[in-house]
C-alpha cells in the first residue's frame, strides 16, 4: 500500500511539473511571437526606408548594417538570443546549427505540402551542455516584391554586384515567390 500511495504520489508530481514546464513553454511561445513581430518590423522599417531613399542597392547596405544592429539590440533587451538563419545563407554566420537545419528542412516540406505559412513555427525545449534550453523559429517567406529584387533568380547587374561586394559567399538567391527563404530563431536558458 506504501509502494502504491509513493507512485501514485511521484505520477502526480511528475504530472504538475509536465504542467508547469508546459505552461513555461506556452508563456515562452508566446514572449518568441511577439520578438519574432518586433524584429521582423524593425528590419522591414529600414529595407522600405532604404529601398524608398536609394532603392535595391541602398536595401542591400542597409540590410547589411543594420540586421546586425537590430539582432544586436533585440538580444540585449530581451536577455534571448536572437537571428535569422537559412538552408542558403547570405551571410555565412547565419548558417543554421543541426537543430535549425531540421527545422528548416521540416518548413520546407510542410509549406510542399500545402501547408499554410503562417503555420510554420517550431518550438522545442533542448539539451544544450547539459542545460534545458528552449529553442523557436518561425519560417520567413520569399514574397514577390521586394523580396525577389535581391533573392530572385534573376539579379539586376547592379544588385549582383553589390550583393558579391558584401556576401562573396552568398547562397541566398533564386527563390521564388511563396517559398521559405529562412527562419528567425530565438533561444533562451531555462531556469
Amino acid at each position: 500500500m506504501k509502494k502504491k500511495i509513493a507512485s501514485l504520489f511521484a505520477i502526480m508530481l511528475l504530472s504538475a511539473g509536465s504542467v508547469q514546464a508546459g505552461e513555461e513553454a506556452n508563456a515562452l511561445v508566446t514572449e518568441s511571437q511577439k520578438l519574432t513581430k518586433t524584429f521582423m518590423e524593425q528590419l522591414k522599417g529600414h529595407l522600405v526606408e532604404a529601398m524608398k531613399s536609394g532603392g535595391p542597392i541602398q536595401a542591400i547596405e542597409a540590410c547589411h548594417l543594420m540586421a546586425p544592429q537590430v539582432t544586436a539590440d533585440l538580444t540585449k533587451q530581451s536577455g534571448w538570443t536572437i537571428g535569422r538563419t537559412s538552408l542558403k545563407p547570405r551571410n555565412q554566420a547565419n548558417t543554421p546549427d543541426d537543430w535549425e537545419r531540421v527545422v528548416l528542412e521540416d518548413f520546407e516540406k510542410r509549406i510542399q505540402t500545402g501547408e499554410g505559412p503562417e503555420k510554420l513555427e517550431h518550438h522545442a525545449i533542448v539539451t544544450e551542455n547539459g542545460k534545458q534550453v528552449f529553442r523557436y523559429m518561425k519560417a520567413i517567406m520569399t514574397a514577390e516584391k521586394p523580396c525577389l529584387t535581391c533573392h530572385g533568380g534573376d539579379l539586376d547587374a547592379g544588385v549582383a554586384k553589390k550583393i558579391a561586394e558584401l556576401y562573396p559567399n552568398d547562397q541566398a538567391k533564386g527563390y521564388k515567390a511563396g517559398t521559405v527563404r529562412g527562419a528567425f530563431t530565438f533561444r533562451k536558458m531555462m531556469d
